[in-house]
């Protein structure tokens, strides 16, 4: 027998404003992808990567769960480096709206390390990129995002000479 699990991403919220964020996505209109070709092949790129699910390490300072649980309307904007090296064992996962039971077997459903490390055993990407990011998704109001977290994500990248970022959506 497979259990199916759900995740409900408006636990929090009352059933009006979880039907008026439901009308309000369903508002948004497709918008172009901004698209940047490679410039030299994906084996002789630096990979990093990029996940939405909220991973800290252990000994980081943890995302603030604690102001969205008092206003469901904010995220915590920031953003957590963790090395190329990170394990299970080193990092929790602080994402409100993601069972971490997943994650903590198996940190690769989100946040792919391992996997990005056989790719560069196996020479189909130049190299890791010593570090990697996390943030926390489920932000109603990017702004602070945008506006900072963003452009401090950018001057890291390019301070790792990332090529490449891939990004793992929560």
């Amino acid at each position: 027998m497979v259990m199916e699990k759900t995740v409900d991403s408006y636990r929090f919220i009352s059933g009006i404003t979880k039907r008026m964020i439901k009308n309000w996505i369903g508002m948004e209109k497709p918008r172009p992808v901004p698209w940047t070709p490679l410039r030299k092949p994906l084996s002789e790129c630096t990979v990093a990567m990029l996940s939405s699910a909220g991973v800290a390490l252990i000994n980081d300072t943890p995302f603030d769960q604690e102001g969205e649980r008092k206003n469901p309307w904010w995220g915590d904007p920031s953003y957590r480096i963790l090395p190329k090296t990170a394990t299970e064992e080193d990092v929790r996962l602080y994402h409100m709206h993601i069972d971490p039971s997943y994650a903590a077997q198996d940190l690769n459903c989100l946040f792919p390390l391992q996997r990005l490390q056989e790719m560069e055993t196996s020479r189909r990407i130049g190299r890791m990129s010593p570090r990697h990011y996390s943030i926390m998704g489920y932000l109603l109001n990017p702004e602070q995002l945008l506006q900072e977290t963003v452009p401090a994500l950018i001057r890291d990248l390019k301070e790792d000479l990332a090529d490449v970022v891939i990004l793992v959506p929560a």
